[in-house]
């Protein structure tokens, strides 16, 4: 079957009603939804709760007008990112399988998933969660019915991070850790960029020595999320396969810094769409989805030879201004607020920059 895509907004912390309505509307049925990626209105840190609430409200959504088990529910990918800075709209993409398919001879988007092995304390950001995640995604390519890695163009991860409890836990059984809790969620987030890079051939595997310390070493198609609500990797994986059906298809490109607009429309590009040189918004025709992208403060200071103070502010984290000022760019590109913009992009894309992911409308 095909993939159907929508997005939705959310209306408030715990609003599904976006969903409901595309059910009700016979966009697809509660029981054809596979996955949902989305952005909550949360400070995007260890304690953000509205990733939670935003997770419940939709599997109650789906719960309310499937047939699915609350079990079977609970399986269903949902990757939340918090933390909506500058113009960024809360929002969810919804990805479902449904009967509603395209050319049939055209290469289109299809969707895989794949939980990791048990990801303990002491795995993070060691070589045991770069294997266990390069494992899953290799799984979840296998669900997609991709064989090519170059047909893969967005892994969207959810992964564990350090709480105290895990902490207890690990010193319980006489094992150290690579990290404190405050540092986990890049730290988880850098070493499952690694997994995925190491999975579809992007690099080699690392040394423990190298596990976000070196940073020349990134996917192009990672976007990794950490969060306390699982023990597992989650894996997305999105990718485009002959013959899949479906109207929609999919392209990555890297934004090499902050202010490279032009990466987001090479990420169209790569989609399908043909673009001027110097493309604006109104020339995508309400054709693009959504873009998807992850961000962070370059470490050496600067932007384009420019002094940046992001490092520096004891008042506003640097994750908050890196994202507001991508999400600002991004929503100009596009021009629409609601973009999935996340930080903590360690070993995704390069220093300051990372990957941009696009879905585009491509048949009525």
């Amino acid at each position: 079957m095909a993939i159907e895509v929508a997005k939705v907004e959310l209306k408030t912390v715990q609003d599904a009603s976006g969903l409901e309505a595309l059910i009700a509307a016979g966009k697809f049925g509660a029981d054809e939804v596979i996955a949902v990626i989305g952005k909550t209105e949360g400070n995007g840190g260890v304690n953000d709760f509205t990733r939670i609430l935003a997770d419940q409200a939709f599997r109650r959504v789906l719960l309310k007008h499937g047939k699915r088990s609350e079990a079977q529910i609970h399986d269903v990918p949902m990757v939340w990112s918090g933390g909506c800075d500058g113009v960024i709209t809360p929002h969810a993409t919804v990805f479902a399988r449904n009967g509603k398919t395209g050319p049939a001879d055209k290469s289109r988007l299809v969707i895989g998933t794949a939980l990791s092995a048990e990801l303990l304390p002491e795995d993070i950001g060691r070589p045991a969660m770069v294997q266990k995640v390069a494992d899953a995604v290799k799984a979840a390519m296998k669900d997609a019915g991709i064989t090519d890695p170059k047909d893969v163009h967005y892994v969207q991860t959810k992964t564990p991070l350090l709480t105290i409890d895990s902490v207890r836990d690990a010193e319980s059984r006489h094992q150290t850790l690579a990290c404190e809790v405050h540092d986990s969620m890049g730290v988880s987030n850098g070493t499952t960029a690694l997994g995925i890079a190491v999975a579809l051939g992007e690099v080699p595997m690392p040394k423990a020595e190298q596990i976000c310390k070196d940073l020349d070493l990134y996917s192009s198609v990672a976007s990794c999320s950490s969060g306390v609500e699982l023990t597992q990797a989650q894996i997305v994986l999105l990718g485009n396969k002959a013959g899949a059906g479906g109207r929609y298809r999919i392209g990555h490109a890297v934004m090499r810094d902050a202010l490279d607009i032009d990466g987001i429309y090479d990420s169209i590009r790569d989609a399908g769409i043909e673009l001027p040189e110097r493309p604006r918004a109104e020339d995508l025709k309400g054709r693009v989805v959504n873009c998807f992208m992850k961000c962070e403060a370059d470490r050496r200071g600067v932007l384009r030879g420019r002094r940046q103070i992001m490092l520096d502010d004891s008042d506003v984290h640097h994750h908050r201004h890196a994202k507001a000022a991508v999400g600002g760019v991004a929503a100009m590109a596009i021009g629409d607020p609601a973009v999935f913009v996340s930080v903590d992009a360690m070993h995704q894309g390069p220093h300051g920059g990372g990957p941009v992911v696009a879905i585009v409308e491509l048949d009525e």
